[in-house]
């Protein structure tokens, strides 16, 4: 599966203002600091785990575009890594 560039929904609570909204993997923030942008990397890294963050860029619907500012939410705060949460 290929996770850089995947378009999910922010369903946590943490960025309340992210809630619902449609949102564009960035990157990986490893939870050892390293930030992986190249899927190559993410593979031998291991992927996404419970403990990573994901950058992300949210949808405005007014400008049908993606933001220029990112957020960074934890990975289990994606619908897309919902098999990630305990």
């Amino acid at each position: 599966m290929s996770i850089l560039g995947t378009t999910t929904t922010y369903v946590g609570s943490e960025h309340g203002y992210l809630r619902g909204y449609r949102v564009r993997i960035v990157a990986v923030l490893k939870a050892d600091g390293s930030y992986v942008k190249d899927h190559d990397e993410l593979a031998r890294v291991g992927g996404v785990t419970a403990d990573d963050r994901i950058e992300v860029q949210p949808w405005l619907e007014a400008e049908s575009r993606f933001s220029f500012v990112t957020s960074d939410p934890r990975a289990v705060d994606l619908e897309c890594f919902a098999h990630l949460r305990r």
